[in-house]
């Protein structure tokens, strides 16, 4: 999703979650982020692939969760940093309090929107990597690629085509075929 304006004033939680419920928005250190409304192709990638690896984690029997946006993750509280990942795993269930997840998910897709793609590729994947995310997609509708980015060992950060099957490094046996997808 797009961060479109950036407020000048520091926002504090309590600001943050007195917004109200219609409006999308993201905080990077304290500046607030307004978020327009994802387009049909973006919630079609979002749709397909949430039901492909919640299947998996239910079919493995795994404690594991996933969300999809939105659902916030405060990433830090000095300065304040909430973001909402299109889809995210969670496995340390302590993460959860029933409003958002505290610490970084293991896992987060981000879907980028044609009006800012700069926010996925460049300020998501520094706050993601920097604050202890394993491994992040960027998936990109209209280049028809996947970045991978696994943060962990080696650090991959590997381009797929729409046409490939991507295996989530942080399982041993989850493939994901984009062109079983449908997309």
């Amino acid at each position: 999703m797009s961060a479109l304006q950036a407020q000048s004033e520091i926002i504090t939680l309590e600001q943050y979650e007195n917004l109200p419920e219609d409006i999308r928005a993201e905080i990077f250190e304290g500046q607030i982020y307004y978020m327009s409304s994802p387009s049909q192709i973006h919630q079609t990638i979002l749709t397909e692939l949430l039901v492909a690896i919640r299947s998996y984690l239910k079919k493995k029997g795994s404690s594991c969760q996933v969300f999809p946006a939105p659902f916030d993750v405060k990433l830090s509280d000095r300065p304040l940093t909430i973001v909402q990942p299109d889809i995210m795993i969670v496995c340390d269930k302590d993460k959860l309090d029933g409003k958002r997840c505290n610490g970084a998910p293991d896992f987060i897709i981000e879907i980028i929107s044609p009006s800012n793609p700069a926010d996925d590729y460049i300020r998501k994947l520094y706050y993601y990597k920097n604050h202890g995310v394993r491994e992040y997609w960027i998936v990109d509708p209209r280049r028809r690629v996947v970045t991978v980015n696994y943060f962990e060992g080696n650090i991959l950060n590997i381009q797929y085509s729409f046409d490939s099957t991507i295996k989530v490094n942080i399982y041993d046996d989850l493939w994901i075929d984009f062109i079983a997808l449908g997309l």
